[in-house]
């Protein structure tokens, strides 16, 4: 069962379709015959999580979504579509604005995919009062603002960023983020975890030798 979102050139429209992703998620992981806390336990989110996405009571952030794709060992596009990997360079005009299911936050992508490439990045755009759901996984990451502010905590160690402010850290550290303010915030997220779905390896295990021995090179995934 695969659940494809339209992309959108305006973000304020949002499709309402929480119910139809969570029953993708939900099919899946019965196929595979596991359990919500062990998906949960893989994904690095709550097992609490896990049961409000699958009966669509909350859309999962882009990373969380790529999180469980990698727990249920299904490609993130299974799920969702997104821009595939174009040019090395973006440009503000032509770049469009999607989202999960219809949650109130949005993203731009703006890196692209070659042989060996390891950074992935994205404008994120987070409404007034959005929290994203606490998670941990491999990996670092890095956020900067461009515009608003957010708190962001990591393993209970709480900080408020602000436009021209960053922050660069383990991604197993279990972490989320929170707009309090009164405006939309705009970050700047750059990290090792495959949001896109275009590494080869899961994002839960580090691939082994005689695994990268048989990846593709040169090509890239549509």
């Amino acid at each position: 069962m695969h659940f494809l979102p339209m992309l959108k050139n305006n973000t304020q429209l949002k499709d309402k379709s929480a119910l139809d992703l969570g029953a993708a998620l939900r099919a899946k992981r019965k196929e595979l015959k596991l359990t919500m806390q062990s998906v949960a336990d893989a994904a690095g989110l709550s097992v609490g999580f896990i049961s409000q996405a699958e009966r669509g009571l909350t859309s999962p952030s882009l990373g969380s979504l790529a999180s469980i794709a990698a727990a249920l060992d299904t490609e993130i596009g299974s799920f969702l579509q997104q821009p595939s990997a174009g040019n090395q360079t973006t440009h503000e005009a032509s770049r469009l604005a999607y989202s999960v299911a219809d949650a109130d936050v949005s993203y731009e992508r703006l890196s692209t995919s070659f042989a060996g490439s390891k950074l992935h990045s994205v404008l994120v755009h987070e409404t007034p009062g959005h929290r994203m759901e606490p998670i941990s996984h491999h990996g670092e990451e890095m956020f900067y603002i461009l515009d608003g502010e957010i708190t962001v905590e990591i393993e209970g160690e709480v900080e408020v960023l602000r436009k021209g402010d960053s922050i660069h850290f383990e991604s197993c550290r279990v972490h989320s983020t929170w707009n309090h303010g009164s405006s939309t915030a705009s970050i700047l997220w750059c990290g090792t975890m495959d949001v896109f779905g275009d590494a080869p390896a899961p994002i839960h295990k580090k691939a082994s030798a005689q695994e990268v021995a048989t990846y593709p090179t040169g090509e890239i995934k549509k």
